[in-house]
């Protein structure tokens, strides 16, 4: 899985770092090779140290000469741990579930070779970044969908919207009912920022496809007026109320207990909510869910191919690093957990989602088909690992841009001040 889910301020100190990394790291490794790797991992809900463990043990079943070391990033922001252990000279041999772009530019990662991406997945060049792919296209995910409370909705006679004025209109008639209308993980900032992408892909692709690209270009800007109307209407949502008042200090943990308790009416969210480590079966039954809408009620769907393992080229052991990601990523035992329990739809090229032994809910299904189906799919805005992804740190600045909508309405400062970011990251 490619997102960032709790991003936390990780102040290590230089002197602490060795002392940190020891904290976060196995007391013992698997395997007993020749080539002795370092694997930066993540632990969540959905992928506790059992998974990784187990996970590691199988990609090792044919690497004999290997032994892995596996190291836990203390937060969510995996990126910004990686390049702590960077700075620290501790750079890991392989690491789950980082932004690619940002180790480029200093030539830190090594790509997969394109006869093994073209034989494996549906869409073999869907991780490319100027002709290379360093995270494997294993499973996807749509971000965000807005999930809804389907008794609220019938309660309340709100009819899932199709369009921006049908979505406000639902948000002024829970208001009224003094009903929340949109839950938000505001004190965290990658979850704050779900409305502004889910605006961002449709309001912006949705109308240019091609919109970042050409941002790179220079020949589109933040300030110009279709990105303005996208940051607008983010600004709109605070001004209507559509949130609690106390948003920004509701954590990722309580916005989700808040929306499947029932209080509040709708919620913007990763296509991993469908999945059994966040929603029970019983509780998927009143869950429906509805893209983000546009103003004419087209489809656009914020797609996202991600996957989990990258390759440090400055390895030691680059060959044994990259064999072991490989059997990792190819592990139908690891897309059968993420299928489950973290709701990723496979993009295997010989394995479907019947093939896999898994138990699902309708709600996964449903929302699965949106991948399956013939539609608009445009790149999730600063959530994916492709030739789509933004300017490095651009991510961090959409994420701090989405909580200050809710003190400041100056959308045009703001604007002007994401392109100043832009053009820094990109040198110009």
């Amino acid at each position: 899985m490619t997102r960032t889910r709790r991003t936390v301020g990780l102040a290590l100190a230089a002197l602490g770092m060795t002392a940190a990394l020891a904290g976060c790291s196995t007391t013992a490794s698997t395997g007993s090779g020749d080539a002795d790797l370092t694997f930066m991992v993540f632990e969540t809900p959905a992928l506790g140290p059992e998974f990784w463990d187990q996970s590691i043990e199988n990609a090792l079943t044919d690497l004999p000469d290997v032994t892995v070391n596996k190291i836990v990033s203390p937060g969510g922001d995996r990126t910004a741990y990686a390049k702590q252990l960077q700075a620290s000279d501790q750079f890991p041999d392989v690491l789950a579930s980082i932004t690619p772009r940002d180790f480029l530019e200093a030539g830190l990662l090594e790509p997969f070779d394109q006869d093994w991406l073209d034989e494996n997945f549906i869409l073999p060049e869907a991780n490319d970044i100027d002709g290379g792919t360093y995270i494997p296209p294993t499973n996807s995910q749509v971000l965000p969908l807005v999930f809804y409370n389907k008794a609220l909705f019938a309660e309340h006679g709100v009819e899932v919207p199709e369009t921006w004025a049908e979505f406000v209109a639902a948000i002024e008639k829970f208001r009224a009912a003094d009903v929340t209308p949109l839950e938000l993980a505001g004190s965290e900032p990658w979850a704050a920022s779900m409305p502004l992408v889910g605006l961002s892909s449709a309001d912006v692709l949705g109308q240019d496809p091609e919109w970042i690209q050409k941002r790179y270009a220079g020949e589109v800007s933040f300030s110009d007026p279709l990105y303005v109307g996208a940051l607008e209407k983010a600004r709109d949502l605070v001004e209507m109320e559509a949130y609690d008042p106390a948003a920004l200090s509701v954590d990722y943990a309580t916005a989700n207990r808040n929306f499947l308790d029932g209080k509040s009416a709708m919620y913007p969210m990763g296509s991993w909510f469908t999945g059994s480590s966040y929603i029970t079966p019983e509780q998927a039954e009143n869950i429906g869910a509805f893209p983000w809408p546009t103003d004419d009620g087209s489809i656009v769907v914020p797609f996202n191919v991600g996957g989990t393992t990258a390759v440090s080229s400055q390895s030691e052991h680059v060959d044994e690093a990259t064999s072991f990601a490989k059997a990792w990523s190819l592990d139908p035992a690891n897309l059968t957990v993420l299928i489950e329990t973290d709701g990723a739809y496979p993009m295997f090229k010989d394995r479907s989602i019947e093939d896999f032994d898994v138990s699902v809910s309708g709600l996964y299904l449903d929302t699965y088909a949106y991948v399956t189906d013939e539609n608009s799919k445009v790149s999730s805005f600063g959530w994916v690992n492709n030739n789509d992804s933004l300017a490095p740190g651009m991510n961090d600045a959409l994420y701090a841009l989405s909580q200050a909508l809710f003190s400041d309405g100056d959308v045009a400062a703001q604007a002007a001040q994401l392109d100043k970011e832009w053009d820094a990251a990109v040198g110009k």
